[in-house]
C-alpha cells in the first residue's frame, strides 16, 4: 500500500507543478530523493548508554536503525579524538521517507512550542532544504519519561530539481509551514 503523501504528490502536486512551470512531462519536475536526519552527540558520544538511548529514540522516530558517525580528525580545542563517536545518522528513502515526511508536517512541526514557521534561508544552491529541530520530543513516538536529555535533530530534504524556486513550490504544496515574508 502506498503512503498517503505519495498518492497526493503523484495525483495532485506533480500535475499542478507541471502546469505552473510548463514542464513537458511530469519527470522534469522536482522530486524528493531522500531525507537525512542527523543527531550530534558531542562529548556524550563516549558514553555507551547515551548513544544507545539516542539510537533508540532516532530508530523509533524514523522506523530505521541509525548509523553511528565517527570523528575524522582529532581536534584538541573541541576535545575530539579520531574514530570516536560524534553522532547518529539515518537516511530515509521510498515509502519510509514519505511516511516520515507526513508525520513531520502534520504532527511534529505543529507540536513545537512557540513555532512561527520554517526559515526560507534553509535552501542551498542545489534546491535541497535543511532545518533543525531543537527537541526530539516533538515526535509522538519518543517516550518523554525515558528521555535523559533533550537533543536536537538536523533534517535535510534532498530534492532533485533545477532551481530553488521549484523546490520551494514543491514544499509549499506539501503544506510546509514557512515563515511569511513581511514588508513594512
Amino acid at each position: 500500500m502506498q503512503p498517503r503523501l505519495k498518492n497526493i504528490i503523484i495525483n495532485e502536486i506533480d500535475p499542478d507543478l507541471k502546469k505552473m512551470f510548463g514542464y513537458k512531462n511530469l519527470y522534469m519536475g522536482p522530486r524528493i530523493q531522500k531525507i537525512v536526519l542527523n543527531m550530534g552527540l558531542g562529548l556524550d558520544g563516549n558514553d555507551a548508554k547515551i548513544v544507545s538511548s539516542c539510537q533508540d529514540d532516532l530508530a523509533s522516530i524514523t522506523g530505521q536503525k541509525p548509523v553511528i558517525t565517527k570523528f575524522r580528525k582529532s581536534i584538541a580545542n573541541f576535545k575530539t579524538r579520531k574514530n570516536t563517536n560524534s553522532g547518529l545518522k539515518v537516511t530515509l528513502r521510498k515509502n519510509k521517507m514519505y511516511e516520515f515526511l507526513d508525520r513531520l508536517i502534520n504532527i511534529a512541526l505543529p507540536r513545537i512550542k512557540d513555532f512561527r514557521g520554517l526559515n526560507l534561508n534553509g535552501f542551498d544552491k542545489f534546491g535541497n532544504y535543511t532545518f533543525g529541530i531543537k527537541e526530539q520530543i516533538v515526535f509522538p513516538e519518543v517516550n518523554f519519561d525515558k528521555v535523559d536529555k533533550i537533543r536536537g535533530l538536523d533534517i535535510t530534504i534532498v530534492i532533485k530539481t533545477s532551481s530553488k524556486k521549484h523546490s520551494f513550490e514543491l514544499l509549499k504544496k506539501l503544506n510546509f509551514p514557512f515563515k511569511e515574508n513581511r514588508s513594512n
